[in-house]
């Protein structure tokens, strides 16, 4: 299959293309330069170039490009447009629509959990520990908790209209926690987080941390296969999907994912009992 991925040379498109660049024709369309040599690399800013000449002939778009941006993170509820944000809005509407245009069988969208972040920010930081019973499925309403949140909101507004008019199918991946290489176990944020000297290993905080990535954390090696799923799927027109492992305590519902994708997580944050040596 041939497929562009926007984004792809960050910590998620790195993620996909370790484990499905040797299935698939990729090409990585972003500002820095893939570090895989089996990937094509198109070095590019999105806000000032046309995605469409590489859609040309291509079967799917996975879409992960995002402006980084100082304010309305989550964390940041202020409600105001600010300038990244508007630059984020404009970018999916851009790629999505390049991809509907040029007639992709598939489109795979990097939402994210924070576009329902308020479940989290309601329940904190009681939903981080086993048999807390909240189960958020793909059914709920979206409860953004940041400007972030509701960028990706719009997202899958943008998805949903290309699938509904377009005749692209389209699947958005509600992505929990997927790390970096150094950081892709239950306790990376937890191990970054003292890497940075923000505290201390074994302290209140570092714990939090481990207990919130038990529940979130997906392994790379997960988000590729959920990936993989979509890219192989042929039934869906369009439909949301939380990106997690198979994490005993998470609250986020992944049978709709079993259900319809196949999609089959091979690992889970309560497996670990330290970070890897």
């Amino acid at each position: 299959m041939n497929v562009v991925i926007t984004g792809g040379a960050g910590t998620v498109g790195t993620a996909v293309t370790d484990h499905l660049a040797e299935e698939h024709t990729i090409t990585s369309v972003d500002v820095e330069a893939h570090p895989d040599p089996d990937v094509e690399s198109v070095v590019a800013d999105l806000r000032e170039t046309d995605l469409r000449p590489h859609l040309e002939d291509k079967d799917a778009l996975i879409h992960l490009a995002h402006v980084p941006q100082e304010h309305g993170n989550p964390g940041d509820t202020e409600i105001t447009p600010f300038e990244t944000h508007r630059e984020n809005l404009a970018l999916h509407a851009d790629a999505i629509g390049a991809a509907a245009e040029a007639g992709v069988d598939s489109i795979v969208y990097a939402s994210s959990n924070h576009a329902v972040g308020r479940y989290e920010d309601d329940h904190a930081p009681e939903i981080y520990y086993p048999e807390y019973g909240l189960t958020v499925d793909h059914t709920v309403a979206p409860r953004p908790d940041s400007m972030y949140g509701v960028e990706k909101v719009y997202g899958e507004g943008c998805c949903r209209l290309a699938a509904e008019a377009h005749d692209v199918r389209a699947y958005a991946l509600r992505i929990c926690a997927v790390r970096d290489r150094e950081y892709d176990h239950p306790y990376g944020d937890a191990e970054r987080g003292v890497d940075r000297g923000k505290f201390d290993r074994g302290g209140d905080a570092y714990d939090e941390q481990v207990a919130r990535l038990k529940a979130m954390w997906q392994s790379r090696r997960d988000l590729a296969k959920q990936v993989e799923c979509c890219l192989s799927d042929d039934t869906v027109e369009y439909d949301v999907f939380y990106g997690v492992s198979d994490n005993d305590r998470r609250w986020f519902d992944i049978d709709h994912a079993r259900e319809v994708l196949g999609y089959e997580p091979a690992d889970d944050g309560e497996e670990w009992d330290a970070p890897p040596e």
